[in-house]
This record gives C-alpha cells, structure tokens and sequence, in this order.
C-alpha cells in the first residue's frame, strides 16, 4: 500500500478500533512518564498514526535528533504502532503519553469514553479535496455522473457528500469506485474521473509519478475547515505532567521550523532513520506540501499556529453526527486543551 493510499484511510481508521481502545480503557495498565536511565531526562511515549513511517514524522525526528527534546529534559520515544487501529489503543491505556493522529479519530474515540484530547493542530486548514489532472479543478456541479476514486470510510464520504448537497446533489449522483490501496493509480490510468486525498499524501505521490493536479477543497463547498491530522495526549497524563507537555510541544515546533528552514537536511535524517520506508523523490514532495501547510516559506510557526479552537472542533462534531460517524454530540470542551501551547 502506498504512503498517500494509508494516510487518507487512516483518516477514520480509528472508527473501526475506538470500540476495541474503549475496552483496554477499562482495564488500563501502563505507567506514566518516567525517568531515563541516566535520571537526567523525563522518557515521553510518542505514538504514531501508521505502522509504517513516513515525512509526517520529519519535525520530531529533527527535534530528537537535533537534541531539542533533550534540551528540554525529554527522551521521546517514537513508537510505531503495530496497526492502524493501535494509535487510539496505545493512547487510550496509557501504553502511550502523546500520539500523532487525526481530528476525526479524536472525535470518534472521544465519543467512546477513550480519555484522549487535541493538543495541537498539525497545519492551518483541511487540505482533502478531489484530485484530477486537468488543469482546472474540478466543480461541484460537474460531479453527477462521474466516476470518483475513493476509499471506503466514512469521512471521505462525508466531505464528498457535503459537496455534492453544495450544489442540491446526492452521493447517489456519482459512482463511487474504491480502492484497497491507492486511488492514485485509478487516476493515473484513466479510470475514473477524480479521486479523493489530501495535497501531502495523494497530491505528492502524483508529483512523484511526475503528474500535475488540480484540487477542488472540500472546505470551500462546505465542509469543516479543520486540519486532517493533529497532536493529542492522553487527558491523564496531560493533566499530572503538564510541565512535560509544554516542553514537547516547545522542542516539537524548534523542530518544525528547523525542518522547514533545512529541508534537505530534514530529508535526510528522514532517510537515515527509516532508509526502508519511502523512497527520498517521495519524502522530499511529501514534506514539501506538509511543510506548506503552516504557512509562508520563511516564517517561523509559532504556538499560535497550533493552537485549536471550540468553532473548529464543533463544526467536526456536527459534522460527525449529521453523517453517522458518532453517535451523538459531545462538548467540544471535552476534545482539546491548548495548556501546552501556553494558551
């Protein structure tokens, strides 16, 4: 499976494991932060979103291998979960202090009772939107009747739904053809029309196939304008180190503005932790649009540009009622704390 194909999917993954995270909650084992083996450093267990690594992960990779985080009196483990339901299950039994993870998977393991919130936005906006490689993106009103490349969770369906009911369409109007791993090839060869993904993940692997593409972004046809994908802590642990959580998120953004600042650099220590993972024509795209999602090349991110906000996290729980991802709707209070950005 490729990079782009996993992480689009991963977007709801978690809606499928939450139940099985809510169970372990019950049982939670695990200790909290502890002291490294020198006594000198606080140890933090940080899950990732997939099993497999990819140029997401560039700017804690930069902050552990620049020394930032042991500058700040951390040893940040970089756990690789063993599934992509994992992330939530980790997080949510204290096998895990902090994850990087989505906004959906917050939301749907949170209406769970799984004690996880958002403490940091990963990007400034929504970036899924419809892929095609004309040169112009594709409208809303000329999607009854074409063939769209998707994948078969709930919110690709949803965001593509929104912008079907922009212009008084169904998800009735379109067929849907789903992939079991990329939608990028269905595109490639001419089999469908569009495809659903994100800029950093579908949108970099048609570059690397040396495609241009044009996006039409769910978030201007109605759908939430909320970042795909975040940094979230367990609420216990938040809640009994929240020194060390301030400190992570401090050396996590030295650590980002160090890699948008050095890309190749960036790159590299990408390629020489995880040599195996993806090829570096794909690592250097890939962070590339990750990279552009916080803005201006040559401003640095400050906390403010991570910090989340209760309009953003209910447009997400309305959303996720209104087309069945949860239940029913939970506080928004409930899904995030800025405490260690320092707000």
């Amino acid at each position: 499976m490729s990079t782009a194909a996993r992480h689009v999917r991963r977007v709801v993954a978690a809606a499928c494991g939450t139940a099985i995270a809510l169970s372990l909650a019950a049982c939670a084992g695990g200790s909290a932060a502890e002291q490294s083996s020198d006594g000198s450093l606080t140890t933090v267990r940080f899950v990732q979103e997939w099993p497999v690594a990819d140029g997401f992960w560039i700017p804690w990779l930069v902050a552990k291998e620049k020394g930032f985080y042991k500058d700040a009196g951390l040893d940040v483990d970089i756990i690789t979960p063993p599934n992509t339901s994992a992330t939530m299950q980790y997080l949510g039994t204290q096998q895990a202090d902090l994850a990087f993870t989505t906004s959906v998977d917050i939301v749907t393991a949170r209406s769970q009772g799984v004690p996880v919130v958002g403490i940091g936005t990963y990007g400034k906006n929504n970036n899924w939107g419809l892929m095609t490689t004309s040169g112009e993106p594709i409208a809303p009103s000329d999607l009854p009747g074409k063939l769209i490349g998707t994948y078969n969770d709930a919110w690709s369906n949803a965001q593509l739904s929104i912008m079907l009911g922009s212009v008084g369409k169904t998800i009735n109007d379109v067929t849907l053809v789903t992939a079991d791993s990329s939608t990028v090839p269905l595109l490639v060869d001419g089999k469908v029309d569009a495809i659903t993904g994100i800029t950093n993940a579908e949108g970099s692997e048609l570059q690397s196939l040396g495609k241009d593409y044009s996006i039409s972004y769910s978030r201007d046809y109605g759908a939430p304008d909320a970042p795909v994908l975040m940094l979230a802590g367990n609420s216990q642990w938040l809640q009994s180190h929240p020194d060390q959580a301030s400190a992570f998120m401090t050396a996590t953004i030295e650590g980002l503005n160090w890699a948008r600042q050095n890309p190749d650099e960036a790159v590299d220590i990408f390629m020489t932790a995880y040599p195996d993972a993806q090829t570096k024509e794909f690592t250097t795209l890939q962070w590339q649009a990750t990279s552009a999602l916080f803005g201006d090349e040559g401003t640095d991110v400050t906390a403010d540009d991570l910090a989340q906000s209760a309009d953003t996290w209910q447009s997400l729980v309305d959303v996720a009622v209104k087309y069945g991802l949860i239940d029913k709707a939970i506080p928004v209070s409930d899904l995030y704390t800025n405490a260690g950005l320092g707000q």
